[in-house]
């Protein structure tokens, strides 16, 4: 882990309008954002082309091109990442649902960490929708569900990225997926 005085000294003059700053910041957390890529990609669709580089990739663009991006300390850097890398892995699963089907394309892909379980984009579709719908009910159980699923983080990294005690994390990630689950059930 990079050191935190670094990162945090990066992260206060990007608040203050360096944004060259927000580029010095990526390399000193790269092999923990690969590191959490790696770990949502596990539970993405089969056959995805996107590896952990290429979603590590995806998310700082989202994030570098997002204005008015305001980043408090390094757990908030995580869980905005976390989201980042959400929405990047739902947009490629609109994209594939929208694309003809059986056209005979075979996607090959020589790079390292291919996704692959059994999730479809469709499930992934629903979950995002039911994510969302979550969200406005319950926006800390969303935020929770979201770094402990899409980036992978275990209950002491998501209540530090979130700024929670570690008993509200673990409270609210049992909600979420109770929640999730029967919202799921019934689509």
């Amino acid at each position: 882990m990079a050191d935190a005085d670094q990162i945090t000294l990066l992260l206060k003059a990007y608040e203050t309008g360096d944004k060259a700053a927000f580029d010095r910041l990526v390399p000193l957390v790269y092999d923990e954002l690969r590191r959490m890529a790696r770990r949502h990609l596990r539970r993405g669709p089969r056959g995805a082309t996107l590896d952990t580089t290429g979603l590590v990739h995806e998310a700082y663009l989202k994030l570098a091109r997002s204005p008015g991006l305001r980043l408090n300390d390094r757990g908030h850097l995580m869980a905005v990442t976390a989201r980042a890398m959400r929405q990047v892995v739902v947009s490629r699963a609109r994209a594939r649902l929208a694309r003809k089907r059986g056209a005979g394309e075979v996607v090959v892909t020589l790079e390292e960490e291919k996704a692959g379980t059994t999730a479809s984009p469709e499930w992934l579709l629903d979950l995002d929708r039911a994510l969302d719908r979550l969200r406005e009910r319950d926006e800390q159980l969303a935020r929770v569900f979201e770094c402990r699923y899409f980036a992978g983080l275990g209950e002491e990294e998501t209540a530090e990225s979130l700024g929670v005690p570690l008993r509200t994390v673990q409270r609210a990630w049992m909600r979420a997926r109770a929640w999730l689950r029967s919202e799921l059930a019934g689509a």
